[in-house]
């Protein structure tokens, strides 16, 4: 049995565990779906969103890409976004990444990479936004790398906020928070490491919609 045909097999096995542990368990799921989260993580095969929380399918509806980023032209994205904000009416966005990530790996590096460079060319700008910070910081321990990663998280976030999809929604309601954490790979715990509530007021006028 090749490896693909494997996954297959292990598919009907669980299908059928869990019609044998509970009959309706699929029927639930084609009826109704009610996520309170949006995940947006990386893609990593090491980093699987529902395993890490120990949440059930249906109760988090996820977006993921390489280093976790949230770019206002990235159309899959924000379209994600849109559904999850104004039709599912999500209540928090959790804006995950990870130590060790590949992508915010390359993006210290000044090596050619093929196309995935323009993609990271958004993590070199956190690092230029930051750099006093990060210069200072020793790269042995993987210290500046992680560093860059927590960084990265915030700057996502506050991306996330930038949007007037986030925008419009906190101006009808008091939700969607948004958290901004990170994944070791080492323990397997999350890190928090930032937090925007909803707001209709900003530091800097320039990112705020009007109605």
């Amino acid at each position: 049995m090749s490896s693909y045909e494997q996954l297959l097999s292990n598919n009907k096995h669980w299908a059928k565990i869990k019609i044998k542990e509970d009959p309706d368990y699929f029927e639930r799921l084609v009826n109704v779906q009610k996520p309170e989260f949006l995940w947006i993580g990386c893609s990593d095969s090491r980093v699987p969103p529902n395993e890490i929380t120990q949440t059930k399918p249906g109760e988090m509806f996820i977006h993921r890409n390489v280093a976790n980023l949230v770019i206002s032209t990235d159309m899959n994205l924000i379209s994600v976004l849109q559904y999850a904000v104004e039709v599912l009416n999500i209540k928090h966005i959790i804006i995950c990444g990870h130590y060790g990530c590949g992508g915010v790996t390359a993006a210290m590096s000044n090596k050619m990479n093929g196309v995935i460079d323009f993609w990271l060319t958004h993590i070199k700008d956190v690092y230029r936004l930051h750099r006093k910070e990060l210069d200072v910081l020793p790269e042995e321990n993987n210290v500046r790398l992680n560093r860059l990663t927590e960084l990265n998280i915030q700057e996502q976030a506050l991306n996330l906020s930038k949007t007037n999809i986030v925008q419009k929604a906190w101006s009808q309601h008091d939700f969607p928070h948004i958290h901004g954490w990170v994944y070791d790979l080492h323990d397997g715990i999350i890190k928090p490491v930032c937090e925007i509530v909803p707001s209709k007021d900003w530091e800097d006028s320039i990112y705020r919609f009007s109605d």
